[in-house]
């Protein structure tokens, strides 16, 4: 079964929209456990406008299923993730000012940083991941850095999806056919929900992870956090 990975970061955008610790990110991240999630991700940014880096020391302890981490490995998050040493660090090439992710590593021309990246922090344990397009070339680039997975950016799915278009799945396929066979493990993740999950999911071969925190808050609102996460447990069987 593809484990799920709650992302909280919308936890806290909530809590911080406020002030004080209401939500409580860390108990949010204990009780989507208690509900059967696999794993909790968090994708702290440098201005701290949702996760901020001493959440991210916060949920160390509480994190018992699979702790993931994304985010720019620019050093201080270099030095968070290091000094955190969680399951598995997702690289993420966003800017500074991007609202959420939107585009995947270029791994052929950033081959040699991502090469250094990745060596440090497999020589610490932590298990590497990076963010990629559903191109194969680039899927054929991130074998060469030396990364253990990939996640496919799932948003151009999700929208042909929407739009009724299931042949956008056919990228996403090839890129997973390529990867299985350059033995490179696969996650997912941007804009997957309860809508379109079970078809992704039937469709790519070799999905252990998928990484869901906008879409699975946001329908937590109507149908409660606990039935969500069986819902998507069930639909990832």
């Amino acid at each position: 079964m593809t484990k799920l990975s709650v992302n909280v970061n919308k936890i806290a955008t909530l809590r911080n929209s406020r002030g004080g610790d209401l939500p409580n990110v860390v108990q949010f991240a204990k009780d989507v456990q208690i509900f059967g999630a696999e794993g909790v991700t968090i994708h702290p940014r440098p201005d701290e406008r949702h996760i901020r880096y001493q959440d991210a020391y916060d949920l160390k302890p509480v994190v018992h299923t699979e702790y993931n981490i994304e985010g720019n490995p620019i050093p201080k998050f270099i030095d968070l993730v290091l000094d955190i040493k969680p399951t598995q660090v997702t690289l993420v090439p966003d800017a500074e000012d991007a609202i959420t992710s939107n585009a995947g590593w270029d791994t052929i021309k950033h081959k040699d940083f991502l090469v250094d990246v990745i060596k440090e922090f497999k020589s610490n344990g932590i298990r590497t991941s990076i963010f990629v397009d559903p191109e194969l070339n680039q899927i054929e680039g991130a074998k060469e850095t030396g990364t253990d997975r990939i996640e496919l950016y799932t948003e151009v799915f999700a929208h042909q999806f929407k739009l009724g278009n299931k042949k956008g799945i056919k990228p996403y396929m090839e890129c997973a056919g390529l990867a299985n066979s350059l033995e490179l493990g696969i996650n997912a993740g941007h804009d997957l929900s309860l809508d379109n999950i079970k078809f992704f999911k039937e469709n790519i071969i070799g999905l252990l992870e998928v990484s869901i925190g906008h879409a699975l808050v946001s329908e937590s609102l109507y149908l409660g956090v606990e039935n969500v996460i069986q819902m998507y447990l069930h639909r990832l069987q």
